[in-house]
């Protein structure tokens, strides 16, 4: 196993500050799925309705869902050829994707400049509602947006801007050697003087 950079932290269960939530602080984006184990509606339901819950600007909420199960396999078949190879090596056991969009432009044409942060936060939420329920969740920028917005009829003031694999944990052993030892990296982060700046760029708030 690799050593992390020393401009990186290790988080792990015993590490992560206390004052942090443990299901904040030992969420991981892991790659590892049971393809055999579907999700129930009431499943996907419960990860939806905390997407809902997220806060937006102007209470917009700028964010559209679509989502590929086994319910419908040509479309789950073409939302994983979406995906690049890389991801599919993986993402191919998640029995559920989800393509997250965002509403960039507003039903009176002007852009909403907080669209993107607005679904960000929803899709924090669907990640915290799958690992609080026993799930993986992991989202992917690696896609083909053009062929999705083309595959999926998404209008041209709608943006695809992630995929969200969803699934039951399954046996690392199943999956190739090389994502195996992904998944088996430590879990890393900037320390808290590296991105916490008081008053001014570039002068430390807060250290470890």
């Amino acid at each position: 196993m690799s050593e992390p950079s020393r401009n990186l932290i290790q988080l792990t269960r015993e590490t992560a500050n206390s004052n942090v939530h443990p299901l904040i602080a030992t969420r991981y984006s892991s790659r590892n799925y049971d393809p055999n184990r579907p999700l129930t509606r009431e499943l996907l339901k419960a990860l939806l309705k905390a997407a809902q819950a997220a806060p937006s600007s102007s209470n917009r909420q700028p964010w559209i869902y679509l989502v590929f199960d086994n319910s419908h396999p040509e479309a789950l078949h073409n939302a994983r050829a979406c995906l690049n190879p890389d991801n599919q090596v993986w993402a191919n056991c998640a029995p559920v994707l989800l393509l997250a969009v965002a509403e960039e432009i507003r039903p009176d044409g002007r852009k909403n400049g907080k669209a993107l942060h607005d679904l960000g936060l929803a899709n924090q939420n669907i990640l915290l509602q799958a690992i609080s329920m026993g799930l993986n969740a992991r989202p992917m920028g690696g896609f083909d947006a053009q062929k999705a917005r083309e595959l999926f009829s998404i209008p041209p003031e709608f943006t695809p801007v992630i995929m969200i694999a969803v699934g039951y944990p399954g046996e690392l052993e199943q999956l190739p050697e090389v994502v195996q030892e992904k998944e088996r990296q430590p879990r890393t982060r900037k320390p808290l003087d590296q991105f916490t700046f008081q008053g001014e760029w570039g002068r430390a708030y807060l250290s470890e």
